[in-house]
């Protein structure tokens, strides 16, 4: 009964711990999108050239992802999660600090690494502890984390910036450094990590494990390009856009919280269909629902609609990604699961890191609507397809797999 106790409670932490270092990890990453134009003007470049801050944090993300990955499969996920959460808010607090846009470029690069680290380490920490009945849910909360720190980002952004302007807006970028307390002192490793941890790391044989499941791991680079392609495609512009369109920034802020609002909601709802009717099957209609949802997103004049589409746009994209950590891990072998997940996300997010700048200069000759519109079109067909031609492991056991794989 106690060990039961106990399990449940671990659970519980190691989720809330990987939920809010994602949420934080998404704050500090979104902050950027609310504030590129009086950074360039400050820093005396044009918008495009502040959108490529964005894409160098993405572009770099493959590195913090392969090194704290095999950090993670060589000595658990708790330790890499605490570093990589102390070194992502310790580069957010001294962008705030930067001078000039080249300063400020080099600690976007560096800050890439360490977010992207946090999404395979919380991410696996999570799903191996929660219980497989529950998976897809959970997992729909936990991406949606990322939704709920772009929330807060418009939340400082209508709150704080009006008065402080920007560079305080990346100094409260370090709160996360808070979480580290926490999981140090409530969270444990996973019973599937400790499982199937080796007494001696071979990485001969580990590499050898790389290798073998080859095939598989482009597949999922494939589709978390495409689900990235999605995310960044409908999110990262979308401040700049309503702000062309003549929002003032408190409007700006209201209307991508409900937006964030409505991403919140779909994961949960999306997750909780994975678990009934499979993983592929709610991604790929919440990506075709999203397809026929695009004109009502962008192209709608009345205030009310464009709530309503901001709503659902984020509700279809987002659902879409709520199965995707549950997803990713249950596709990955046991004794990579630390690297195999997160190191494929950010190969994704490298693959569409380019989205934001793809669409501002795009948007320099059609508008921010019709390249939006056409940005997010291509991407939802061909990601729809991506989702429905692979595999699936719905609910698989991981203590099961560790055991089979050694």
């Amino acid at each position: 009964m106690n060990d039961t106790i106990s399990d449940r409670s671990n659970a519980r932490n190691a989720f809330i711990a990987a939920f809010f270092g994602w949420t934080l990890d998404a704050f500090d990453f979104f902050i950027l999108t609310f504030v590129l134009i009086p950074i360039a003007g400050e820093f005396h470049r044009s918008v495009p050239q502040m959108a490529l801050t964005l894409t160098a944090s993405l572009a770099t993300r493959p590195i913090g992802a392969f090194l704290f990955g095999l950090m993670a499969d060589r000595y658990g996920r708790r330790i890499p999660l605490m570093l990589d959460i102390l070194l992502y808010s310790g580069v957010e607090v001294l962008s705030g600090l930067a001078p000039n846009y080249t300063v400020f470029l080099i600690l976007r690069l560096i800050y890439g690494i360490g977010m992207g680290g946090e999404w395979g380490l919380g991410a696996s920490l999570a799903m191996e502890s929660v219980s497989a009945r529950w998976r897809g849910v959970l997992s729909g909360i936990l991406q949606e984390g990322y939704a709920f720190g772009y929330l807060l980002a418009a939340v400082a952004y209508w709150t704080v910036y009006p008065h402080w302007g920007w560079r305080v807006l990346f100094v409260l970028g370090g709160a996360p450094a808070l979480l580290t307390f926490f999981i140090l002192a409530k969270v444990k490793e996973s019973e599937a990590w400790t499982s199937q941890k080796p007494e001696r790391h071979d990485w001969g044989e580990y590499a050898r494990d790389v290798v073998t499941n080859g095939r598989r791991f482009l597949y999922v680079v494939l589709l978390l390009a495409m689900m990235n392609f999605s995310s960044h495609g409908t999110q990262d512009i979308y401040p700049t856009f309503l702000q062309h369109r003549g929002f003032a920034p408190k409007l700006t802020a209201i209307i991508t919280i409900v937006s964030m609002i409505g991403a919140i909601v779909g994961g949960f709802v999306v997750g909780f269909l994975s678990d009934h009717f499979g993983r592929r099957r709610a991604m790929a209609g919440a990506m075709i629902l999203g397809l026929f949802l695009i004109p009502f997103w962008v192209f709608s004049s009345r205030l009310p609609w464009i709530f309503a589409g901001a709503f659902l746009m984020q509700f279809m994209v987002q659902g879409a990604w709520g199965a995707i950590p549950a997803h990713i891990n249950e596709l990955s072998p046991a004794r990579l699961r630390g690297f195999f997940p997160g190191f494929a996300y950010q190969l994704g997010v490298l693959v569409a890191a380019s989205s934001a700048y793809i669409e501002a200069r795009m948007s320099d000759h059609i508008g921010y609507g019709v390249a939006m519109a056409i940005f997010a079109a291509v991407v939802m067909i061909v990601g729809a397809t991506v989702i429905a031609a692979g595999p699936e492991a719905h609910r698989i056991s991981f203590l099961e797999k560790a055991e089979t794989l050694n």
